[in-house]
């Protein structure tokens, strides 16, 4: 098949970080030794290297939570825009989309014609792209669904739709557009290696493992690819461990227990995991699209999957992982972790996977009802040799010590409690949605008028106000 149109998959974006402080959000962010060049809905542009700061790249991770560094981000093949420049102008012009030139080009595409076509679908392309840089990726999802009714055919749109519903967890509908591009891409077509990878993150995601082993192989034999090798390792892992465990399913959750679990414990589990699911709901304004996979394992069996480092007594990396070997009742400590690892779902999946590790933990523990009682004290005598940079506590923490872990999870609380005292949990739900499209200092900006300095210091002011009274 002849693909006509090459697009630029932007399902994540870079952020060009000039010396002025200012920055730029955009896709295929490329630098040689004099100028920094980025892809825009309005075309390509380029300024001098000389007033950049730095480059901060921001893959797309499609994993629920960024707990486990073994998840590879989701990335789509970073493919060239090629003709069709006056689409791209007159598409988008004067920071907007233009409608009427959009209503003109679909009546000259109801013709067949092959050029109106490819230029009707472009159009939208570019219209979607523009959409994601103002944070709108419902309006850009439909301008992909829009272009493929006359394009149904085109690889580009399919693509593109496809990991912007992994981005939103709709892993059945990324299915859809994948199964059919898959279709339309034998082996020999370079991009059928990028097609079956996507695939695998789905099949993944819609807990079907085997089809994920199956299509990650593919990928692999197609084309090398180390984010793939490690998929496939982890997946074939729990394939390995999960094939005598028995299931239940509820509305919302698709279970997977050891035979050392009872099935009165499982129902025991379904049931408080629904509980915690509508109160989550509730409370964070958001539904997850899919349900959401829970397996049960002994200790051992729990620490051989995950890799976990011994100071983790639960994960979740997408999937809630737990122990449970000796357990016959949901306890009120399993309880408490069960609600905590669904929390990360619901954080996870509202944000884009995009929420650093202070604020899934901070949020997680707060829902799961733990507060800075007994951290309080200790927490400010820290304080009071630096007020600890939330920025450090961002990214993974799975190689920190005990101690360090102990401290980490400690302050996030505190910062939680005091965001949510001074605003209620409506400011967590609003900066999860911030957050979900632009970079988190930003979000904390617009939604909390404060940056991490700010509150470390209202935290600080917090601990003493509710604790040391």
């Amino acid at each position: 098949m002849c693909v006509s149109i090459l697009f630029v998959f932007s399902a994540s974006a870079d952020t060009i970080i000039l010396k002025n402080g200012r920055r730029i959000v955009a896709a295929g962010v490329s630098q040689d030794a004099d100028r920094v060049t980025y892809q825009t809905p309005a075309g390509q542009m380029s300024i001098p290297k000389s007033i950049v700061a730095r480059v901060e790249h921001d893959d797309l991770s499609y994993s629920s939570v960024s707990r486990d560094d073994s998840a590879p981000p989701v990335s789509a093949p970073q493919v060239e825009v090629r003709g069709y420049e006056d689409v791209v102008h007159l598409t988008v012009h004067d920071d907007a989309i233009d409608f009427a030139y959009l209503a003109r080009l679909e009546s000259d595409a109801r013709s067949g014609s092959p050029s109106a076509i490819d230029k009707f679908a472009a159009a939208h392309h570019v219209a979607a792209q523009f959409l994601l840089s103002k944070g709108d990726t419902d309006s850009a999802i439909g301008h992909y669904r829009q272009g493929l009714i006359f394009a149904p055919d085109n690889i580009g749109l399919l693509l593109n739709l496809s990991v912007l519903y992994l981005r939103e967890s709709q892993f059945t509908a990324a299915l859809d557009q994948l199964e059919r591009a898959r279709r339309l891409t034998p082996d020999t077509m370079p991009i059928a290696a990028d097609v079956a990878k996507l695939l695998g993150w789905a099949y993944y995601g819609a807990n079907k493992l085997d089809q994920a082993i199956e299509e990650w192989k593919r990928s692999q034999r197609l084309r090398s690819d180390p984010e793939v090798a490690r998929a496939l390792e982890k997946a074939e892992r729990d394939k390995q461990e999960e094939e005598s465990y028995k299931e239940g399913e509820t509305a919302h959750f698709a279970l997977k227990y050891s035979g050392a679990a009872t099935p009165h414990l499982a129902d025991g589990i379904l049931r408080a995991l629904e509980d915690d699911f509508r109160d989550l709901e509730s409370q964070l304004d958001y539904t997850p699209p899919e349900p959401i996979s829970v397996i049960l394992y002994t200790g051992q069996s729990f620490a051989d999957i995950t890799r976990a480092p011994n100071w983790v007594g639960a994960l979740n990396d997408g999937r809630i992982r737990v122990p449970v070997q000796g357990l016959s009742d949901v306890t009120p400590e399993l309880a408490r972790v069960l609600k905590h690892e669904l929390t990360h779902s619901f954080v996870g999946q509202k944000s884009h996977g995009r929420a650093p590790t202070w604020l899934q933990e901070g949020v997680a523990q707060w829902m799961e009802g733990r507060r800075s009682t007994s951290s309080a004290s200790a927490l400010l005598d820290a304080a009071g040799q630096g007020i600890p940079s939330l920025n450090a506590f961002s990214g993974s923490w799975m190689s920190l010590s005990g101690n360090s872990a102990a401290f980490a999870y400690a302050w996030s609380l505190a910062v939680i409690e005091s965001i949510i005292d001074a605003g209620g949990v409506s400011d967590i739900s609003r900066l999860l949605d911030r957050i979900a499209t632009e970079p988190v200092e930003d979000a904390l900006r617009d939604v909390l008028h404060s940056d991490y300095s700010d509150i470390a210091q209202q935290t600080v002011a917090y601990l003493h106000r509710q604790y040391l009274r």
